[in-house]
């Protein structure tokens, strides 16, 4: 084995044991020691933020293990719904044994409310929104109580009707979609859930409603809609007409009768430059999901929750938790290997556990309630992943890895599925079984209606100290804040046993890879260890793609999962990832380009760096290339120095052209060049800028040139020998976003970001 690693992850010197809130009178009795729970001071964090019961002052009155014993005894009493002569003990028991060696964990709201009076389980629903206004505000009511009880909200707005269209009961024209989900937004921000966290949304529009160009666009100003993650619905009849060049119809609502067509090359073109932009909208094959919707009888599915990995009908809600991949292997000699065996006990108790959760709950809505418990959805999933392959020798971006969580997500799917068997028949299957997808003669009759998602685990994978979900890893390091500004570096636990045992440790190093989160450039590290701790910056989309469809195969509801770009990345890049996806049949794709949101910014120091571009040098080589533009001729240098490409000016022919405007695009691209700009950036901001002067597409040297800046963009690009395929990271510095709270880095997530040092989380 390549990586020889001697301790799990649970192990490192991080690991704290909780202090005592208030040391006792030595003349009183020793109290009974609480089992020694191996937290990290970074889980600690969150769960005193988070998690823990406070009182009415805000104090934290709960021990992480009085959290988990809440929590295990009030899931284990479900037992006597079906048996009231179970030992609910003996459930009670396991179920506190898997959570606090942090081998399975629900999600936040059940971690939260268990045991407790507000007692909301459930991390997602979806609700209907009808065209009229009854309906709209009766929706926006009932995402005020979801959000009041700590879960987070999917709608579909493709049944109401169109701006500018008619409304007949008032003689007027309707608003749009678009404008009342601002309603909607309104609504979340004025919303706390819990006390513990911010509401969170999901926007889906059909690609063919009316309004599909406003909705794609309608984040484009990210002061809009930031209680919102948007998804546009692709249908297949959108990407067969994508597919061919050709239109698609428009479709009105209100009428159902066609109202215009456009031409999907556009529209796909436009999803993938605004998703370029800020990483919205993404996208999911709606016709995909729907194909797999394991209750058609009941309806059809509209749209999903926050982060798209559950698929939900109207009134729908699931009930999740993940496994831990990290604790699921074992040593042998001097190599690991998966162990089988305990991941199946693991699987086959977390499945009875969620399946628990659907009948302790307190739902927000009766509506809820009826149909979540009328098909009984949970969803496993597994966090932990990059981690075991750690352990395993196998770098993320291998087919190696690939068939790995294939084969892991196969077996667990399969547990599941037997174990809700067996389930059924002590309990029943579930009510809308008939009709199901599971209603043929010899199939299984299990006693829920899906059984797997692989869903975003940002804050319980903190608390498990494991990575998050399916991702690679974020960080090889990172500095978290703490109190009065002070700092801490955070290490993988596993990168830093290994940099003891090899040599190579020391602070300045871990100082230096937490500047930039990468091993990537860093002197001294061996370049197998770099082959290993891969992070999500270093690792290309199609990677990442390959990745999400390996679980998806083998999942029922969906698969959470950004697909990082660099910052150089290019739209083309982003379109042809969702082409890929689209392939490769996944039911979404959520992509984020490095730095793309305003807000982020380099997470070293407290403050933006001013960039002063170094001094135009004395001596330059470069060379001349002649554009033939709309008005004439444009020629174009490009000068370069020791360090690099360092100017570019222009002159233009006697025909005239833009003189004014060249020179000044030439000063400015010059400054960026020498303030260390990628010429990436540069040339993303120039190509495809049009002219009217230019009728026609204007071939120089074969290239197709639409203007001035596009022409400039083009031969700096040409002159760089900038590659047309996919790379990994090449910028000097992966950009972080800073958490709000604690300032330290903030990670992306399916739409969502949340910090590792305090739990910081929001969606939107």
């Amino acid at each position: 084995m390549a990586v020889a690693v001697k301790e799990r992850v649970s192990e490192s010197q991080y690991e704290i044991i909780p202090p005592d809130i208030k040391s006792k009178p030595k003349s009183q009795p020793k109290p009974k020691s609480k089992p020694e729970l191996a937290l990290s001071a970074n889980a600690l964090t969150v769960l005193r933020r988070r998690y823990l019961k406070k009182n009415e002052t805000g104090a934290v009155v709960e021990e992480p293990d009085d959290m988990f014993r809440r929590v295990a005894g009030h899931i284990a009493g479900a037992e006597l719904i079906y048996n009231p002569e179970a030992d609910v003990k003996v459930y009670e028991k396991e179920f506190y044994r898997l959570m606090t060696n942090f081998e399975f964990m629900p999600n936040s709201p059940t971690l939260m409310n268990a045991g407790r009076e507000l007692g909301q389980l459930s991390a997602c629903f979806v609700l209907p929104v009808e065209d009229s206004m009854e309906s709209i505000f009766e929706a926006v009511k009932q995402t005020a109580l979801i959000h009041k009880s700590g879960g987070g909200t999917g709608f579909s707005f493709s049944r109401l009707r169109p701006k500018n269209d008619v409304v007949l009961s008032t003689k007027g024209i309707s608003s749009g979609p678009i404008s009342f989900m601002t309603v909607f937004d309104v609504a979340t921000e004025t919303i706390k859930q819990g006390g513990t966290r911010r509401g969170a949304n999901m926007g889906i529009l059909r690609v063919d409603h009316p309004d599909i160009m406003d909705f794609i666009t309608s984040k484009e100003k990210e002061e809009r809609l930031n209680n919102f993650n948007i998804s546009v619905a692709l249908t297949d009849e959108f990407m067969y007409a994508l597919e061919r060049d050709g239109e698609y119809d428009l479709i009105n609502p209100r009428s159902n009768e066609r109202s215009g067509r456009l031409r999907a090359a556009r529209v796909f073109d436009c999803i993938a430059d605004l998703a370029w932009k800020n990483g919205e909208p993404g996208i999911i094959f709606i016709d995909r999901i729907n194909r797999d919707n394991p209750t058609p009888q009941v309806g059809k599915i509209e749209s999903t929750n926050p982060c798209g990995e559950q698929p939900l009908l109207p009134y729908e809600s699931c009930n999740l938790g993940s496994i831990n991949l990290a604790k699921m292997v074992k040593q042998e000699g001097d190599k690991w290997e998966i162990d089988y065996s305990h991941l199946a006990h693991v699987v086959k108790t977390s499945v009875r556990f969620l399946d628990n959760v659907i009948d302790v709950n307190k739902y927000p809505l009766p509506e809820i309630e009826e149909m979540t418990k009328a098909n009984r959805k949970i969803g496993l999933g597994v966090m932990g992943f990059a981690d075991l392959l750690l352990y395993l020798g196998v770098p993320y971006d291998s087919d190696r890895a690939i068939e790995l969580g294939g084969e892991i997500m196969q077996f667990i799917s399969q547990q599941a599925k037997e174990t809700s068997v067996e389930l059924a028949k002590d309990r029943g299957i579930f009510p809308n079984f008939k009709g199901s997808i599971y209603d043929v003669p010899g199939g299984i009759k299990p006693r829920n209606a899906t059984t797997t998602t692989i869903a975003p685990t940002g804050t319980i994978s903190i608390i498990a100290g494991c990575s998050s979900g399916v991702e690679p890893i974020f960080a090889i390091s990172f500095i978290r804040k703490v109190m009065d500004n002070d700092e801490l570096l955070e290490v993988h636990p596993l990168f830093e046993k290994i940099a003891g045992q090899e040599g190579f440790y020391s602070p300045s190093l871990i100082r230096a890879i937490a500047k930039q989160g990468t091993l990537k450039g860093i002197d001294g590290i061996p370049d197998r260890i770099k082959r290993y701790f891969r992070t999500a910056h270093d690792i290309s989309y199609e990677w990442h793609i390959k990745m999400q469809a390996a679980f998806q195969r083998f999942t029922d509801n969906a698969v959470s999962k950004t697909i990082n770009f660099p910052q150089s990345a290019t739209v083309e890049d982003i379109r042809r990832s969702y082409l890929m996806a689209y392939r490769s049949d996944l039911k979404g794709i959520t992509i984020y380009r490095d730095g793309s949101r305003e807000q982020q910014v380099l997470n070293v120091g407290t403050e933006k760096p001013k960039i002063t571009p170094r001094p135009r040098p004395d001596i330059t080589t470069g060379t001349t290339e002649m554009a033939k533009i709309g008005c004439g001729k444009l020629y174009i240098t490009i000068n370069s120095d020791d360090e690099g490409l360092c100017e570019l000016f222009t002159s233009t022919g006697r025909a005239g052209g833009c003189p004014a405007q060249s020179e000044a695009t030439g000063r400015l691209v010059s400054l960026a060049l020498r303030a260390g700009i990628n010429e990436r950036v540069i040339i993303n901001q120039l190509k495809g800028i049009r002219c009217l002067s230019t009728v026609s597409k204007r071939k120089t040297n074969g290239i197709k040139v639409l203007s001035c800046p596009d022409a400039i963009g083009r031969i700096i690009e040409k002159y760089v020998h900038i590659e047309d395929t996919p790379r990994f990271f090449d910028g000097p510095v992966p950009l972080i976003s800073n958490c709000p709270e604690c300032g330290g880095a903030l990670e992306h997530e399916s739409g969502c970001v949340v910090c590792r040092g305090c739990g910081y989380s929001k969606c939107g």
